[in-house]
């Protein structure tokens, strides 16, 4: 497969695994507990060979035309929706998906895609004409770019990762999730569908006990210039330190606690449909979820009434046996560590409200009222389909309560009047926040990323550029030049 690594490091399918030479890793439903698919256990060798590949494809690629670029780009494009059967297949014995998660995926994915081709001729430079001659300002490739994607939403950030630097002319090496391997490993089928050159595109597949092995002889590779890492504040701190010894520049999209604000004008429905889409939507298992509402009082009866009732309609279930609205979470350890979550705020005053304890993987939606400082709830990232309700009597404890969290990821302010709505939102400090829109939203064409623990640097449009480009400085001198300590006589 040409857009896939060499030396064995090659698709694995869920139903006929391809054997490489490192072994092969399992990865089970969370549904069911059968095997959802088998991929290659690369080891540090492996990682090192796909980087090679990619460092020796660099400099045709980065001499390809920008046309060209375009073309294999909008191919792959193309392409997504013939395999769509494939990946939603492999997205749901991978991770649990729903129909809608799967559709989400598909159709954003292809959009990350189209937007990436548009910005290849987006890589332009300037030139001033100075008393001393010309001065240029050109951006170019950066080498290879390793990109870690996470298995949360596993074929449109797997996109995201790699679509930028491929349009910016640079190589790159996904490292695979070791949750959604199979999935991971379709991002480079389809591009080797679409004609990208061998070695471009490399996708390396690892179990989970080599993950450190592999990222560290990624990110310590010479040729590997940039770093991109879309996960949890735990990990990205590891990848930023590791990178940091070698001086490469990340790019780090982490954690969330996502603050969702109803003012006393609200429009009470409409922010309890936002607030529930954001707290619910694939389990809750997204950066951007709605993770901690802050609601003023005066409304705050009506508001968590409105949320429950949504709540309770929201049901867990094994999507191929049915339209469950949510699907398992991704692990039988997530599903405990939710339960004590809800029952340490319980046990501390909160009131459970709807939902509770999941069933094997199967969480339904829950909404946990009064929720307050010292409760783990109030602090810890959730990450699964858990709204905790903060009420507040004032518009600045509202912001107070906002900002009470090492993240700054995601938000949302519910008013009826924008004007108030959007002062409050500068106070917040995230790096994205929606007026009367839920936290959940992904376009590829916007500056996507955090404050604090949440991260640096910027996915989506031009802003993506500065991550996948060097600005380089040079000049052509006009004429003669005197150098004056060279005049001077000894």
């Amino acid at each position: 497969m040409a857009a896939v690594a060499p030396e064995g490091v090659r698709r694995a399918s869920a139903i006929a695994p391809v054997r490489g030479p490192a072994g092969e890793f399992e990865r089970i439903d969370p549904a069911s507990g059968t095997v959802a698919s088998r991929a290659p256990s690369c080891r540090a060798r492996e990682a090192v060979a796909a980087a090679n590949a990619a460092a020796r494809a660099f400099a045709s690629w980065s001499a390809t035309p920008p046309q060209e670029r375009r073309r294999i780009l909008m191919r792959a494009a193309a392409l997504i929706e013939t395999r769509a059967a494939e990946i939603g297949e492999t997205m749901r014995a991978e991770i649990g998906a729903t129909d809608l998660w799967l559709r989400f995926n598909i159709e954003v994915g292809r959009q990350h895609l189209e937007e990436a081709a548009a910005m290849v001729t987006s890589v332009t430079g300037t030139a001033t004409q100075g008393p001393d001659g010309l001065s240029f300002a050109f951006r170019e490739p950066v080498g290879v770019c390793l990109a870690m994607a996470p298995w949360n939403a596993p074929f449109v950030l797997g996109l995201r990762s790699v679509a930028t630097a491929l349009a910016c002319g640079n190589t790159v090496v996904l490292k695979a999730s070791e949750i959604c391997p199979a999935t991971h490993l379709l991002i480079g089928a389809v591009f080797a569908g679409a004609g990208l050159p061998d070695g471009v595109l490399n996708v390396v597949t690892h179990a989970p006990e080599h993950a450190a092995e592999v990222v560290g002889a990624l990110i310590s590779h010479d040729a590997v210039r940039r770093v991109n890492f879309t996960g949890s504040t735990r990990v990205g701190r590891i990848v930023a330190e590791t990178a940091s010894r070698h001086l490469k520049r990340c790019l780090l999209e982490l954690g969330g606690k996502t603050p969702f604000v109803v003012l006393e004008d609200a429009d009470l429905d409409a922010a309890a449909d936002a607030a529930a889409f954001g707290a619910f939507f694939n389990q809750g298992q997204l950066c951007i979820s709605t993770d901690r509402v802050v609601v003023l009082e005066p409304v705050a009866d009506a508001f968590v009434e409105k949320l429950a009732a949504r709540a309770a309609r929201l049901r867990a279930g094994d999507p191929r046996t049915g339209a469950w609205p949510l699907g398992p979470v991704v692990s039988t350890a997530v599903a405990r560590r939710l339960a004590e979550l809800v029952q340490d705020a319980v046990a501390k005053g909160a009131r459970l409200r709807a939902g509770g304890p999941a069933d094997n993987t199967f969480m339904d939606a829950t909404v946990v009222d009064h929720l307050a400082p010292g409760m783990a709830l109030y602090t810890e990232e959730c990450f699964g389909p858990v709204a905790g309700i903060c009420r507040v009597a004032t518009e600045d404890e509202a912001v107070s309560i906002a900002n009470d969290t090492q993240y700054g990821l995601s938000a949302a302010v519910f008013s009826r009047d924008v004007g108030r709505a959007l002062a409050v939102s500068r106070r917040i400090e995230s790096g994205i926040c929606h007026i009367n829109a839920p936290s959940v939203s992904d376009r590829p064409d916007v500056p996507f990323g955090g404050l604090k623990d949440s991260g640096y640097g910027r996915f989506g449009g031009p802003a993506a550029l500065d991550e996948f480009t060097e600005l380089r400085w040079v000049t052509v001198a006009a004429g003669g030049r005197e150098y004056p300590f060279l005049q001077q006589d000894p």
